[in-house]
């Protein structure tokens, strides 16, 4: 995977890194593009940030985890990273979960914007079951190219406390008319309170920037030394709530 660094400081590294994964379609320097990194900047975080060219071609040949952790993951931590988060938008979210998925505590958090997180089909069995907390996830083995139905029995861990300790810290935000808002709201009740972010409007750019303000102000990342910007000078508060291979259709 090629991948490009900003850092937080010209002359040093941080001990924290923030690694980008761009939708299908999109290259990884639109993070840069739309104030993705500036925003990082603007709030004077020691977080370096790596943008990372994962297009969707590690999807449909499943090979996204794999790369992504030795391409990745495993040299930044060479390099010093003592903390890694990933932040992916749409398919780059579900690639950030999956890779935690099959890759157990190998990053320290995940922000999905806008997550595909599976099939629609799926997604309305858990809501006609009553939602994660009564849904029953499948016993047994399921087949590789069944990602989404491995991952919602993952996402039913953070509603147990002692289990959820163990899990990195997953923020979620979304428009509350994108395509995938149906599912995005199911995993939104598993997660504590002050993890979910929601705005108005759909599955774009103008929502991902909100989005990543909104979520930025209050991630837990060390800062250089100065003050974050005051609430006045910062972006409005968040509204909070609590067979194919599915990845080959994703946005």
């Amino acid at each position: 995977m090629i991948t490009h660094l900003k850092s937080a400081k010209d002359d040093e590294r941080s001990d924290t890194l923030l690694v980008f994964l761009p939708g299908a379609y999109l290259k990884p320097d639109e993070f840069e593009r739309e104030g993705f990194i500036s925003a990082v900047r603007e709030r004077h975080l020691a977080a370096d940030s790596l943008l990372v060219d994962a297009d969707v071609s590690y999807y449909y040949d499943q090979t996204l985890s794999e790369r992504l952790h030795a391409d990745v993951i495993e040299p930044q931590r060479a390099q010093g990273y003592k903390s890694i988060w990933l932040v992916g938008i749409s398919i780059g979210g579900f690639g950030a979960l999956i890779h935690e998925l099959s890759r157990p505590g190998s990053v320290d958090g995940i922000v999905a914007l806008a997550p595909y997180l599976g099939r629609r089909v799926l997604g309305a069995e858990i809501l006609k079951a009553g939602g994660l907390r009564t849904w029953q996830a499948p016993a047994g083995p399921l087949p590789d190219e069944e990602v989404d139905r491995k991952l919602w029995p993952w996402f039913q861990q953070y509603l147990e406390p002692q289990k959820s300790q163990s899990l990195p810290q997953l923020y979620l935000g979304f428009g509350l008319s994108d395509r995938f808002a149906s599912n995005h709201k199911l995993l939104a009740d598993a997660l504590p309170e002050g993890r979910v972010f929601t705005t108005e409007g759909g599955h774009d750019w103008p929502q991902w920037r909100q989005l990543w303000r909104n979520v930025l102000d209050v991630l837990p990342l060390p800062s250089l030394g100065r003050s974050r910007p005051s609430p006045a000078m910062r972006t409005p508060a968040p509204r909070m709530t609590s067979s194919a291979k599915p990845w080959a259709i994703a946005a």
